[in-house]
């Protein structure tokens, strides 16, 4: 497989299924930011997280690459067979934060992103699934997407506050209680 294919040197890209559009659309914007938040999570579980939550990340990482490809493929023209997210997909990250949530005091104020550096990307990766969660909001108002995507990158945002919150525990950082003077 050649990684360089020059069809992309004029700004155009080829979604699954052929359709050509610029890289500045919209679908372009959801599977690149799924692409970053991606990323991230794999820098994340690279700073040591404990065993249960860094297999946990992996399989998002991977329905996460599965939701690239869904993004990345035209609903008129693909033909391709891709993986449907279910509501098991949901459930998962639904336990896992429900079991976390057990783990912790409950939050009876906002708090601030921070603490150490691996809380803090944890934060930054919540942010990112934020913004691809909007994007995608945004492309179902003009383009055919699936609900259950939306409700899965709704659901990961919570599991990573819920992650963040439990790797400050974990790690004895303290959380930043919002003070607004």
């Amino acid at each position: 497989m050649k990684i360089y294919t020059k069809t992309g040197d004029s700004g155009i890209t080829s979604l699954i299924g052929g359709t050509k559009v610029p890289k500045h659309h919209l679908r372009v914007e959801c599977y690149g930011t799924i692409d970053e938040l991606n990323s991230y999570l794999g820098l994340i579980n690279s700073l040591g997280l404990h065993k249960q939550e860094a297999e946990e990340l992996l399989e998002i990482q991977h329905l996460l690459f599965a939701i690239g490809a869904l993004l990345a493929s035209d609903p008129l023209s693909s033909k391709m067979k891709l993986y449907s997210l279910s509501k098991e997909d949901i459930r998962f990250l639904e336990e896992a934060i429900d079991r976390m949530d057990n783990e912790l005091e409950p939050l009876k104020n906002f708090i601030l992103p921070g603490g150490n550096v691996l809380v803090s990307n944890i934060h930054i990766a919540r942010c990112i699934c934020r913004r691809a969660e909007r994007f995608v909001v945004n492309l179902a108002t003009t383009s055919e997407v699936s609900s259950s995507i939306v409700i899965y990158l709704n659901r990961l945002s919570d599991y990573l506050f819920m992650l963040a919150r439990k790797t400050a525990k974990d790690t004895g950082a303290k959380e930043i209680i919002w003070n607004p003077k």
